[in-house]
């Protein structure tokens, strides 16, 4: 058995929630993997810190675990590690981790780029209202779900069919179900049958695959992401120390994919007291020089702290 780890990197550039991916040359894009040596490494999170640095020669900042992924079959499109183990004579299991970094660093270094996460996952961006990508999943979700009630209801459930609200934290759910219907171009692969093309139109709408189940790792990370932002201050792990409150807004809908009421937003950041104002102005925001702040992170220590509720910020 061999233990991988792979990296979900997440940052904000140009107001756009990226993610650092690895393309080797001819393979679909991934993310940053690589072998954990039980001689070597002392724990999983060092060797996760060493190999993304060997990879992208940038460090991470803040780092958590996400989950550990072993489904049988997942190593196959991993025919080497990248230290001589032959991923295809023994089972892969991966350690996935949520890595947020305040700046999406030019790596410089081969075969790696920063690609916005609406790459993998159009239909999740509700920024501008319904996605389009949505409207021509539904009718293939429907076929998919023809006569059998309760494929209905969670298609219905999880892609807001039919007037249902949208749930942003169900990535990996819908992810999934698309998996489940054959319709994510990784499920034919992995079952080692001939995938059948989709309309492209279709095909844009799903979003590109990725090597392995690392498409499944991403949107794990999404979801996570998603959901932490209510309870906990992680979007402030993505900005500078100086800031705009217009710019937090547009990373915390980037990261969301939901569009935040302005004036609900600073409310809650005003009760929060989570930020603090620093007595001068951004003048590169193209209009009217706007306030910086920072975040008071001498409070984690203090007491409680929670995030920002966003179902009560939307517009």
């Amino acid at each position: 058995m061999v233990i991988g780890l792979s990296a979900v990197v997440v940052a904000i550039q140009d107001g756009d929630a990226v993610v650092l991916t690895v393309r080797p040359p001819g393979q679909l894009a991934g993310l940053p993997f690589g072998p954990f040596d039980p001689s070597g490494h002392r724990t999983f999170e060092l060797a996760l810190r060493a190999f993304v640095t060997a990879q992208t020669r940038f460090d991470l900042g803040y780092v958590e675990q996400l989950y550990t992924f072993g489904d049988r079959g997942r190593d196959a499109p991993l025919a080497n590690m990248g230290d001589g183990q032959d991923a295809g004579a023994a089972r892969v299991l991966s350690v996935g981790y949520l890595a947020l970094t305040p700046k999406a660093v030019d790596t410089a270094a081969p075969d790696t780029a920063w690609a916005s996460w609406t790459r993998f996952f159009p239909y999740e961006d509700w920024r501008d209202g319904r996605p389009e990508a949505l409207g021509r999943i539904e009718p293939a979700l429907r076929q998919w779900a023809h006569g059998v009630p309760e494929r209905l209801s969670r298609a219905r459930l999880l892609f807001a069919l039919d007037g249902a609200p949208w749930n942003e934290e169900r990535v990996l759910e819908r992810y999934e179900l698309l998996y489940e219907a054959g319709l994510a171009p990784e499920a034919a692969r992995d079952r080692g049958e001939a995938a059948a093309l989709p309309a492209p139109d279709l095909a844009a709408a799903l979003g590109e695959p990725m090597i392995s189940d690392h498409r499944r790792i991403l949107a794990t990370a999404l979801s996570r992401l998603r959901g932490k932002l209510k309870y906990r201050p992680v979007a402030f792990e993505l900005m500078p120390e100086a800031f705009t409150l217009s710019a937090l807004q547009r990373a915390v809908e980037a990261i969301a994919g939901v569009p935040l009421h302005k004036q609900n937003f600073r409310r809650a950041l005003e009760r929060a007291d989570l930020v603090e104002g620093l007595g001068r102005v951004d003048a590169d925001t193209g209009g009217r020089p706007a306030e910086l702040f920072r975040f008071r992170r001498e409070i984690l220590g203090a007491r409680p702290v929670s995030g920002l509720s966003l179902p009560l910020l939307r517009e």
